[in-house]
């Protein structure tokens, strides 16, 4: 049995998507949960990036959506920020956001969209332990991305960096892992009894 038969390539929304009708408004909705979570943003002492609900939204677009969709949804998420739509956390926008000391963050979104997604695809969403680890990596990838940039853009060392960059948001980062760990195989358990007519 080839490892494409034994791990087909489903995610939670697949039963939804298909035309481009139902595909557009699954990308309209994962942009507006992005764009609503990314206004819960609480600043940090001695940091410019805030602690916002929008890798929460990463979390959950890429691993609901599949690799396509869910990097689709967070292309055209940055997309109507940077054409100056208030998408970004505190209602910015514009290219200097992308840019500025948080665009690492934003565009590693893409790359956590499309990590989570793939993985996901291959049913690491399923149980609440292996989607506590699939959020916990989607993070670290906006990390790995949004850490360098911030130390480039205002000009910190690497321990500066991951002190203002990534030390702050560790704890919510476990939570929100944590809550998608929760919601995701819930869900799938909802579907799953939808399905069978339970």
């Amino acid at each position: 049995m080839s490892i494409a038969a034994a791990t087909p390539r489903d995610y939670l929304l697949r039963p939804w998507a298909g035309s481009r009708v139902r595909d557009a408004a699954l990308v309209s909705g994962a942009v507006l949960l992005t764009a609503l979570l990314a206004q819960v943003s609480i600043p940090v002492p001695g940091s410019p990036v805030p602690v916002t609900g929008q890798t929460l939204a990463v979390l959950l677009v890429g691993a609901t959506m599949g690799l396509h969709r869910g990097v689709a949804a967070m292309g055209v998420y940055l997309l109507l920020g940077a054409v100056g739509l208030p998408v970004f956390a505190d209602g910015s926008a514009g290219a200097a956001a992308l840019i500025g000391p948080t665009g690492g963050y934003l565009a590693g979104f893409l790359l956590a969209a499309a990590a989570m997604g793939r993985l996901a695809e291959r049913g690491w969403d399923r149980t609440p332990l292996r989607m506590l680890a699939l959020g916990v990596l989607g993070q670290a990838i906006v990390f790995a991305v949004g850490v360098p940039w911030l130390a480039v853009s205002v000009g910190l060392g690497p321990a500066d960096a991951i002190a203002a960059g990534f030390t702050p948001f560790i704890v919510g980062g476990l939570i929100k892992s944590a809550v998608a760990g929760m919601l995701l195989p819930g869900a799938w358990r909802l579907v799953r009894r939808d399905s069978t007519g339970g």
